[in-house]
């Protein structure tokens, strides 16, 4: 079997879906990329047994159909130092070793026989599939507002990914670290009925890298216990984390009264000059709220031998009260939100600080939780 290609085409489809490979693998196999060339399409899949990625590849001219895989790294290493030109990659069918030609030189690799390769996971067409059509642009917003929120704990899987909460009036993305929770809604994407899954944390990533490329639509299809999202150029096939995801809407404070109205920008800034001086105390930043145009902002170490304060501009409606957040915690979320200015709402020193930004489209709803840590 042999077949052209373009070098760097092959290369960039490549490099997307061997991020699958895993590091350290049950089977060895896995290691390798799967090829399979029919009627002049050149099919690529790689997968680490729990999450599969396929993408197709027109060839330039074929003499037959086949299939081979062969070790990831070392087809990426080939095709990284050959630059842009048709390259041909001839395969013995019977010894699996490959012979990779371009100007002026060729290279060999040895494969394995493709029918260890395993199978991709195929969903079944039954009462518990569910179908939706999600536009890259939200599926991506909603994975990149949320991920970074999610955890990492091994005892609690379900908190590991990112959950998809749908109904027929819109498509919630959740996740949480049980300090943090992040909460944005989308009224584009709509369900006949009422479905939910988890998304875990690889597939989370690997769309993430993906979806910046697509414009149209991804199709979304899955069941109790695998997802298949259908891209332009790219497949992505997932096992889904088991379990029941924890009521987000329960811990959500209701009526706060008190509220800081404040410059996204300023207020980062000014977390990171003061958490220089509480990274011992393991990021605790007080607030002292009380004066309706700012709000100041204390550290100190452990050994109460290195502080700082900090003073900001804001709007706050409220009562006088101290409360401590986790400046890490709290950088991120902000640095995940696009708005200049962001509301703040408080009930207590107690309770969750709810924080939504001041600008966002009519048809999104983004709000994020904090925990405050005891002064």
């Amino acid at each position: 079997m042999r077949f052209t290609i373009s070098s760097t085409a092959l290369l960039s489809r490549l490099q997307s879906v061997s991020r699958v490979i895993a590091s350290k693998n049950s089977i060895s196999i896995l290691d390798n990329i799967l090829f399979e060339l029919q009627g002049g399409k050149l099919k690529v899949t790689a997968s680490d047994s729990e999450t599969t990625m396929e993408t197709a590849i027109e060839v330039n001219e074929s003499d037959a159909d086949g299939q081979f895989t062969v070790s990831g790294k070392s087809i990426l290493d080939v095709l990284r130092e050959i630059p842009e030109q048709p390259i041909s990659i001839d395969v013995n069918t019977e010894t699996y070793e490959l012979k990779v030609g371009y100007m002026n030189g060729q290279l060999s690799l040895v494969g394995q026989n493709p029918l260890e390769y395993p199978k991709t996971p195929q969903i079944v067409k039954d009462d518990q599939l569910v179908e939706i059509s999600v536009p890259a642009s939200v599926l991506l917003n909603g994975i990149s507002r949320t991920q970074f929120a999610t955890d990492n704990n091994e005892f609690r899987a379900t908190m590991n990914g990112i959950y998809f909460d749908l109904t027929a009036d819109d498509l919630t993305f959740v996740a949480s670290n049980g300090h943090i929770l992040v909460r944005c809604k989308t009224n584009k994407v709509h369900s006949e009925g009422k479905a939910a899954f988890i998304l875990p944390k690889k597939p989370a990533l690997l769309m993430k890298n993906i979806l910046p490329k697509e414009d149209g639509d991804v199709r979304v299809m899955f069941n109790s216990r695998n997802a298949v999202f259908i891209m332009t150029d790219y497949i992505l096939t997932c096992r889904l984390t088991e379990g029941r995801y924890p009521n987000y809407n329960a811990v959500i404070p209701k009526n706060p009264s008190n509220k800081i109205t404040i410059d996204r920008l300023t207020l980062i800034g000014a977390l990171k000059r003061v958490a220089i001086c509480s990274m011992q105390s393991g990021g605790l930043i007080r607030w002292t709220l009380g004066n309706p145009e700012f709000v100041k902002m204390s550290g100190q170490d452990m050994d109460f031998s290195f502080s700082g304060e900090e003073t900001v501009p804001c709007l706050y409606e409220g009562v006088e009260m101290e409360i401590g957040f986790n400046s890490m915690f709290l950088i991120e979320m902000l640095q995940n939100i696009d708005s200049e200015q962001i509301l703040i709402e408080l009930v207590d020193q107690t309770r969750a600080g709810i924080i939504t930004p001041i600008e966002q489209d009519d048809d999104e709803d983004l709000l994020m939780l904090l925990t405050p840590m005891m002064l």
